[in-house]
């Protein structure tokens, strides 16, 4: 067999592997476990958002682009001064947590392009914490009703990020500090502290009042009772009773018995050696 016929079909080969080679990059790819992507396709229909690619190896055409998109959890923490519902400044440092959904991360990159974070959740957050605490004064955001605050940031926050637009799930939300002007801070703590001794003098005179209106009815019950037995005193039940009396000092062990005569209202006189 002649080895030069072989010779075009080696060359041929050659250029093939090499052209594979260089190409390489272009054509095999690895989407990481927490990664998602899409691919824009030059020559067909620009970019595919219904085909999310999963974590794994994968082949594309050399001219058409993969767009990895990190969906790892990410965190956010922003410091920012916040007017009050009476145009009060306060300082206010919030942290959010939060992912985009896998299955829309080309329609989010379509709108923000990879920079998402800094594009769309930062303003959001900031946004929404604006508006809520503008409804509500810095004495009500720093003691009163700091719950109902945070709960409500939460609540609209997560909406604004998950709706159809967005696309990004938040997971937590949380205010670390909220710092008002000390002047402020000062006059709202005496204020609750007035509030609260107000508060205990109020208990003590409730209970105080309390403790006066048992005390007056166990009195009138006592009275009540003290006149029901004044009425059952009759002579007859006395006499009864001294009997009875009389017959439990003579069955005493340790008295000695004397019976002399009767007595004015009839009961024998018992005397001891005690």
């Amino acid at each position: 067999m002649d080895n030069r016929k072989l010779v075009p079909f080696v060359v041929i080969g050659v250029i093939v592997l090499v052209a594979l080679l260089a190409l390489s990059s272009s054509i095999f790819y690895t989407v990481q476990a927490n990664e998602r992507a899409v691919l824009f396709k030059q020559f067909s229909g620009g970019l595919d958002k219904e085909n999310v690619l999963e974590p794994g190896f994968h082949i594309k055409a050399p001219w058409n682009e993969a767009i990895r998109f990190d969906v790892a959890e990410n965190k956010a923490e922003e410091t920012m001064d916040v007017l009050d519902k009476n145009g009060l400044s306060i300082t206010v440092d919030i942290s959010v947590r939060f992912y985009p959904k896998f299955e829309k991360i080309g329609d989010i990159y379509e709108r923000f392009r990879l920079g998402y974070i800094n594009t769309l959740v930062i303003p959001e957050v900031r946004s929404t914490v604006r508006q809520v605490m503008g409804r509500f004064t810095a004495e009500e955001i720093y003691s009163t009703k700091r719950a109902e605050v945070e709960t409500a940031i939460k609540t609209e926050t997560a909406a604004v990020l998950g709706n159809e637009t967005n696309n990004v799930n938040m997971t937590t939300l949380l205010i670390r500090s909220i710092n008002l002007p000390e002047k402020i801070k000062a006059a709202i703590e005496n204020k609750l502290q007035q509030e609260q001794e107000a508060l205990a003098y109020q208990f003590r005179l409730d209970k105080e009042k309390s403790e006066a209106e048992r005390k007056r009815i166990a009195a009138e019950g006592e009275s009540a009772a003290n006149k029901i037995i004044n009425n059952s005193l009759t002579p007859a039940l006395l006499k009864m009773r001294g009997i009875e009396a009389t017959l439990k000092l003579a069955e005493s062990q340790n008295t000695k018995v004397v019976v002399i005569g009767q007595g004015d209202d009839g009961l024998p006189l018992i005397l001891g050696n005690n």
